[in-house]
């Protein structure tokens, strides 16, 4: 597969996270420019966020969960020529299950179906590592 189909995935699912950044800091700002929350509140990193920063800023941080083991898939897959097609479409679900859950997370946080992304996601990454450590292992 050529690099930019491999990676391709991974620029929309770093796309996604630096949109939740943006938004958590415009969403944080707001809130303490309108005084709702006052920085003394939060300045050692205390909770004290209004609900909304801190659902945009909790699916920001969940960003850095679970996508962390899809990038470690793809920056082993890539230079040992392990990243074939089913590699890439496995990874473009995995980065739609990725969208599917942050949107949900950043609107109606409807657990059910924030749960079901989530753990669609999982499985597609467990099929992902489980088709690549086979290739490495049994060398196809």
């Amino acid at each position: 597969m050529s690099i930019p189909s491999v990676l391709l995935p991974v620029f929309v699912q770093v796309g996604l996270t630096f949109a939740l950044l943006l938004w958590m800091v415009f969403a944080r700002r707001g809130a303490l420019v309108s005084r709702e929350t006052k920085i003394r509140d939060i300045a050692l990193g205390e909770p004290n966020w209004p609900v909304r920063a801190t659902q945009i800023g909790n699916c920001y941080r969940n960003q850095f969960e679970l996508p962390v083991l899809f990038y470690v898939l793809i920056a082993l897959a890539l230079p040992l020529r392990h990243a074939d097609l089913i590699i890439v479409i496995l990874s473009w679900v995995f980065v739609l299950t990725r969208l599917v859950h942050a949107g949900v997370f950043v609107s109606s946080n409807d657990l059910g179906r924030r749960s079901t992304a989530w753990l669609v996601g999982v499985l597609v990454l467990l099929v992902m590592w489980v088709y690549f450590a086979l290739k490495i292992l049994l060398l196809i």
